[in-house]
């Protein structure tokens, strides 16, 4: 296998986007992107959207998006894995580079929540609709349930929660890109409206628009083109039960676990060698339990991690510098590109406000449903 780089990224600003259509949203991406990266054509072209046909009534988006950025015959694919699919749109154009296939990739995600009434019944069928969806557990209860097993079995607090929603907001308020930039307290938090007990809804991640993308190419041939290039060194990818109750611990992800250790082998890579990660923070519990599972924290211990303030930008492994899925937005299909885009900017320097300081290894983790699906990425500096 040939050694992959990412050599340019872009992305819309992310919000609730009503003059944009889906296809706008993903081509101003794509040209960000190409742009960045000094390319002006691609051998390939992958989509990650999740629920395209409920949320705008449209699909076969891959031949959609080849025509709509001017590039009628090259081979043109949708990915979906809920909200993973834009990390596993990103994972499937490094194994079309790595293998040979093609030489220059331009993979991306999309995704226009908010033409729809109802977000909340197409995120849902990301679900098991048997035995979860029927009864009217969609994802907010769901996580509800992680969040009070983990609170019982760990004593986590309602606080410890709120401070990843305060310490991701603060991160969102430096992104010029983030759907929410306005810092919040822990107090805001504790009294918004409640969603489903624990979780009030300043601890889930919005409805939104947004599109994402990124440029991919052999590492040997980086050079020939403008974008600074960054190393994908690790790709792991899991699955788990779709269904919460069918698992043996719904206070473990373990598609996380799984999808992480296998990133982790491949890079050559420990958790304590990550500079800076991006996190699937769909809810503030995800948040705790994913750094967990990466090995940022002993389980149980995800809580602590946070109100350590370890986690923070100036900590010793800042998550969700962008202001992750809860302040920078959640437009679903493009998320994991999101992530990608922003640990590349970390590793170049180019973060502006919220840049770390001097990372060399960055990791991004995206997440589909309630855990039953997750992609992990390891990227380094060149």
């Amino acid at each position: 296998m040939r050694e992959v780089a990412v050599i340019g990224v872009g992305n819309t600003p992310f919000g609730e986007l009503w003059e944009k259509s889906i296809r706008d949203l993903y081509v101003e991406a794509a040209l960000k992107a190409l742009d960045d990266a000094g390319v002006d054509r691609v051998d390939a072209l992958y989509v990650g959207a999740m629920s395209s046909g409920m949320f705008v009534d449209q699909e076969h988006l891959g031949a959609l998006m080849a025509d709509y950025i001017g590039n009628y015959h090259i081979p043109a694919v949708r990915v979906e894995s809920a909200c993973a699919s834009g990390g596993l749109a990103f994972r499937q154009g490094y194994m079309e580079v790595a293998s040979g296939m093609s030489d220059i990739v331009l993979v991306g995600g999309v995704e226009k929540m908010t033409d729809i009434e109802d977000a909340t019944f197409a995120l849902a069928s990301a679900a098991d609709q048997d035995n979860e969806s029927y009864f009217g557990a969609t994802f907010p209860a769901l996580y509800a349930m992680i969040a009070r097993a983990h609170m019982h079995k760990y004593g986590t607090t309602r606080d410890q929660l709120a401070m990843v929603s305060v310490k991701n907001h603060k991160n969102g308020a430096l992104n010029p890109d983030a759907q929410f930039r306005l810092p919040i307290t822990i107090e805001t938090v504790k009294k918004s409206m409640i969603v489903a007990d624990p979780l009030n809804i300043l601890d889930c991640s919005p409805v939104t628009d947004g599109g994402a993308c990124a440029i991919l190419c052999p590492l040997d041939m980086a050079s020939k083109f403008k974008g600074k290039p960054v190393k994908i060194i690790g790709s792991g990818a899991a699955t788990d039960s779709i269904a919460l109750h069918s698992r043996e611990d719904i206070t473990a992800l373990k598609a996380v676990r799984l999808s992480a250790e296998r990133a982790y082998q491949m890079a050559g890579k420990k958790p304590s060698d990550i500079d800076v990660a991006e996190v699937h923070d769909c809810f503030t519990i995800a948040e705790i339990v994913i750094t967990e599972e990466l090995g940022f924290a002993e389980r149980g211990k995800g809580g602590p991690l946070v109100e350590s303030g370890k986690t923070a930008l100036d900590g010793e492994i800042p998550v969700n510098t962008s202001g992750g899925l809860k302040a920078k937005g959640h437009p679903v299909g493009a998320t994991g590109i999101a992530q990608i885009a922003e640990i590349v900017r970390q590793l170049r320097g180019e973060a502006g406000k919220r840049q770390v300081n001097n990372p060399k290894v960055g990791l991004a983790q995206n997440m589909g449903g309630s855990g039953a699906s997750s992609i992990t990425h390891i990227l380094e500096v060149v």
